[in-house]
């Protein structure tokens, strides 16, 4: 969707709300709707204007990125421009993102317009640009398998490589070095390698810990490209896997087969939860999984649909979105595999090609 659509989205959105307009400065949103990737700036947006306000650093950037926009150079503190740009643009009900805008914030933004005179009242919003990059259009969905390959590329090469006395750290490197070296932007989050007992930890930060004969290792990974996030999780049995190994990743792996087989479109986030949460349930691990069955994946690593035991967002096409599965057992470790998949036709298709092997 180019970014002008999206632009005509969100204005249409401003009435419903009773709003002249919103200010926006959460880095995702504010790339979605200009194309502006710089790490400072605020988009403000009513029916008629858009405006890019940014410093010296990046207006250039932020003139050649953003071509549908107003740039507005600014320097020193927020009453030094921010009072003037609303009245000029004749805001009185002016929305901010709550979620990103905290209190010391808020009054700064109020304080501004108080001391100028300036007749605007601040409203707290929720979700609204988040709502609109819920459904990805195509070329979003293209970044996103770009970021999956160069993920799947990564793993696969780990796979062929990780052995016996490294450590969590050093095969952590390996992986980061290995998707840097594929194409990947900064990575949407810190890679996960968890061994042993530690894989009992969901988000087990790596260690010094070196990788042991027959135990379990949790690998968590992900890519970016054009912006976009890709999420894949395996986990190995370094040798031959005990009793314990086997029937946790075979329940897991049934779980995810499961979900991926049964979710469909018009289908609640928690309605695909608990198909995965059944199985692990009838096998008796259902205290021991104990996250969502699966997240959003877009500009953000996390971001909507929920895909979990409370929701109630309702899948369909367009939407990209994980399927993860997990059990831990504490002192042990755990089980969780994760692929990456798209909403298309009323089915899930996963983007994910990394392999994943049934053990024996």
């Amino acid at each position: 969707m180019k970014k002008n659509k999206r632009l005509q989205k969100l204005r249409e959105i401003l009435p419903e709300k009773r709003l002249d307009g919103i200010i926006i400065s959460q880095p995702e949103n504010r790339y979605y709707l200009s194309g502006f990737n710089g790490s400072a700036g605020y988009l403000i947006i009513t029916q008629d204007k858009a405006v890019l306000t940014t410093d010296f650093r990046y207006t250039e950037q932020a003139a050649n990125q953003a071509p549908d926009y107003e740039i507005i150079r600014i320097k020193g503190k927020l009453d030094g421009w921010f009072p003037g740009l609303v009245s000029s643009l004749n805001i009185r009900r002016l929305g901010f993102e709550s979620e990103v805008i905290n209190l010391v914030e808020y009054r700064k933004y109020r304080n501004s317009l108080k001391k100028k005179g300036i007749p605007a009242w601040l409203i707290a919003t929720s979700g609204i640009v988040e709502d609109l990059r819920i459904l990805k259009d195509p070329d979003e969905i293209r970044c996103i398998e770009k970021a999956v390959e160069i993920a799947d590329k990564a793993y696969t090469g780990m796979e062929d490589n990780i052995k016996p006395g490294m450590t969590e750290k050093r095969v952590a490197w390996e992986i980061e070095k290995s998707l840097r070296e594929k194409g990947s932007e900064a990575l949407p989050f810190e890679v996960i390698v968890a061994s042993g007992p530690n894989a009992a930890l969901p988000h087990h930060q790596p260690s010094d810990r070196a990788i042991r004969e027959g135990e379990p290792v949790l690998i968590d990974m992900g890519a970016r490209y054009g912006g976009y996030a890709s999420d894949l999780s395996r986990t190995l049995s370094m040798g031959k896997p005990d009793d314990t190994f086997l029937k946790v990743y075979n329940t897991v792996l049934d779980a995810q087969e499961t979900a991926m087989s049964i979710i469909k479109g018009k289908m609640t986030g928690h309605t695909a939860d608990n198909a995965a949460r059944k199985i692990i349930d009838k096998a008796g691990y259902g205290d021991m999984f104990g996250h969502s069955l699966g997240h959003g994946v877009g500009l953000a690593a996390h971001e909507l649909p929920h895909v979990s035991p409370d929701s109630k967002d309702i899948l369909s096409d367009g939407m990209v979105f994980t399927v993860e599965p997990g059990i831990y057992l504490s002192g042990w470790g755990g089980v969780r595999i994760e692929d990456t998949v798209v909403m298309e036709n009323g089915r899930v298709r996963a983007v994910t090609r990394a392999r994943k092997v049934r053990y024996d």
